[in-house]
């Protein structure tokens, strides 16, 4: 469950993972990491798609899916998928989100919340993973948009060494700043696991250190983290509608 707090909160963040992947898939199957099938943008799995099905669910019976203001997500086709299908409006089923699917769509149950990507939000950089042109991501996901991405083509990923855990944090605490600058309070914000997990130890080491350490670990395939952050700057975070 959310904590809760008698002070007005100033911003309420909805921290989600990604749901499951197909590179998921391929770290359970091969523990080698040279029998796997690599992937530069996975796509979701079934499962990650059972996932998001389930969320969208849950928040919709909670009330949450209505209250959220803006979606914010990273632009890799995971986190595409993810948001469109939790957030969007609503779908036939999976096989259309990301190929068309505005095609499949009658009268909408409500109106989704407007989705923005950023490179702010996106995974940790490596060699080998890159996201698709943004020409190919607004035919793909016509719901989003991509104003905020200058550079057609993705060229972070060419960096020959993994981003390090200090840079990802360094870039968590960047977004969050952008976020509680915004005029938004109710955020959603679809992400990726290591981005999440270091954006919070980074929250805890410069401005929190009451945060619990339960909420640092790692996040599981569509799991939700409240984050609320107070006028008086403490920071309070819950734990619900977890999915692993």
């Amino acid at each position: 469950m959310e904590t809760t707090a008698a002070a007005p909160y100033h911003s309420n963040q909805k921290l989600i993972r990604h749901a499951h992947g197909l590179h998921n898939l391929e770290s359970e199957r091969h523990r080698d990491p040279l029998k796997r099938i690599q992937y530069a943008d996975p796509e979701l799995s079934p499962l990650g798609w059972q996932q998001v099905r389930e969320q969208r669910k849950d928040l919709s019976a909670s009330g949450l899916l209505e209250r959220i203001e803006l979606v914010v997500t990273s632009p890799l086709t995971r986190t595409l998928q993810t948001s469109v299908g939790i957030f969007g409006s609503p779908l036939k089923d999976e096989n259309t989100v990301g190929n068309g699917y505005q095609n499949g769509i009658k009268t909408p149950i409500f109106n989704h919340p407007p989705i923005i990507a950023s490179e702010l939000c996106r995974e940790r950089l490596s060699k080998g993973r890159s996201r698709g042109s943004i020409s190919q991501c607004r035919s793909r996901f016509p719901q989003i948009d991509f104003s905020l991405i200058e550079r057609e083509d993705d060229i972070l990923w060419e960096a020959d060494e993994r981003e390090s855990n200090e840079s990802v944090a360094a870039k968590g605490i960047k977004f969050i700043k952008w976020l509680l600058a915004r005029k938004e309070k109710e955020i959603a914000v679809v992400s990726h696991g290591v981005f999440l997990q270091q954006t919070l130890i980074a929250l805890k080491n410069e401005f929190d250190s009451s945060i619990e350490k339960e909420f640092l670990t790692p996040f599981g395939n569509c799991e939700i983290r409240s984050l609320k952050f107070f006028r008086e700057s403490v920071v309070r975070l819950g734990q619900d509608y977890k999915k692993n």
